[in-house]
């Protein structure tokens, strides 16, 4: 039986993927080998032995200290892509929100609660509508730092209106590429994206390399006019920065998902409240993709969007009577002294795969016999092994 621990409200679409007769599901559970979660901050949390697996909900990972529990040898998973419909969906409406009078138009026409006759609204409505003209987004260039599965579904919807679309991604992977629509222009820097932009979208992690992205010197690069919209996370962009230029017409408008206070009640700013892949097809999406991916790994030692170990994956051999899992850190020898232990145990290897991932390795070997206790404390003594399951 696998002992799953929830944090957050997952949604139950997801949670009904674990099969009750092998898996014991709750917020309750003690020593659980799993845990699932939403926006729960683990940073301050003391996690039991027994967890292996953490399965995050969502893209976003910072809300675990994932460095330390690599240590640990527990893996972090989280499902990117997931709720990229959501996220491109509020972006539209952020690149409309800010390129129209919507906003401003809407808070008019509600002010007006002492005007009784309709005739009279009428002229005054038609008199007042110029304040709020906009532009349109056709034929206007929209820069989109990350080109992953949100960035390449926000620039098909920008190129399908009519939007000139330039990229840029430093560490674009293979696949990504070949979803990117080919119209987009890959920039060579963000300096050389930010000079010819009037909006940009922010879609990448929040992690150090990315904190403060968009900053006080590279705002200056910007057309006063042009509008930057960040659904991605609030550390990516100096807020103090983005004050300071919005307050001297360095920048035109900022559209946000993650409000501080010194953004608030700015005609400049539309600040939205964290709802970026606030959308139930969104958390049913997320919970489904994290407990299928939880699965693989408790079932069958395979990892898949892991952000701390290797992406791993061996079919189970029929011949097998066992599968051992083992991660270790990332050294010569380690699996030749895996290899020499069973062969002095007659244990045959019948398959195996071996991958390594900065500082981590992860293997999966199917055996076949089942491994004795003294033979897998022999494994436990190495040094450089820091978890093995026999599933």
């Amino acid at each position: 039986m696998f002992h799953i621990k929830t944090y957050n409200k997952i949604s139950p679409l997801g949670l009904s993927q674990f099969p009750s007769d092998f898996y014991q599901v709750s917020d309750a559970e003690e020593q659980p080998i799993g845990i699932i979660l939403r926006s729960q901050k683990l940073h301050d949390e003391v996690l039991p032995e027994s967890v292996r697996a953490i399965a995050r909900a969502g893209a976003g990972t910072n809300n675990i200290p994932t460095a330390d529990y690599t240590q640990k040898g527990i893996g972090v998973f989280n499902t990117p892509g997931a709720n990229a419909n959501a996220v491109k969906e509020l972006v539209l409406a952020g690149l409309l929100l800010s390129s129209r009078g919507i906003v401003q138009g809407r808070d008019f026409v509600n002010s007006l609660i002492d005007i009784t006759e309709s005739d009279v609204m009428s002229k005054l409505l038609e008199k007042e509508k110029k304040r709020f003209a906009g532009n349109e987004l056709f034929n206007k260039t929209l820069g989109i730092v990350g080109l992953g599965a949100i960035g390449s579904l926000v620039a098909e919807i920008a190129l399908s209106l009519g939007m000139k679309v330039v990229g840029y991604d430093p560490a674009l992977s293979v696949e990504a590429a070949w979803r990117l629509p080919a119209q987009v222009e890959r920039m060579e820097s963000m300096e050389q994206l930010m000079g010819q932009v009037d909006f940009i979208t922010l879609h990448v992690p929040a992690i150090p390399a990315t904190h403060h992205l968009i900053n006080e010197d590279n705002l200056q690069l910007l057309k006063p006019t042009a509008v930057i919209l960040n659904f991605a996370r609030a550390a990516i962009v100096d807020s103090e920065a983005i004050k300071v230029a919005l307050d001297n017409n360095r920048l035109g408008l900022f559209v946000c998902d993650f409000p501080e206070p010194w953004l608030l009640n700015s005609e400049k700013v539309i600040a939205l409240p964290h709802i970026g892949a606030s959308t139930a097809e969104a958390e049913e999406n997320c919970a489904v993709m994290a407990v299928t991916q939880m699965r693989d790994f408790l079932e069958h030692g395979n990892i898949k969007n892991s952000v701390n170990y290797p992406a791993t994956d061996m079919p189970r051999n029929p011949s097998a009577a066992v599968r051992l899992t083992f991660s270790n850190k990332n050294q010569p020898g380690v699996l030749g002294d895996v290899l020499s232990i069973m062969a002095d145990n007659n244990i045959n290897v019948l398959d195996m795969v071996n991958k390594s991932r900065d500082e981590v390795a992860y293997n999966i070997l199917d055996l076949g016999e089942m491994p004795a206790n003294t033979v897998l404390e022999a494994l436990e003594n190495i040094d450089a092994i820091m978890t093995i399951r026999v599933i």
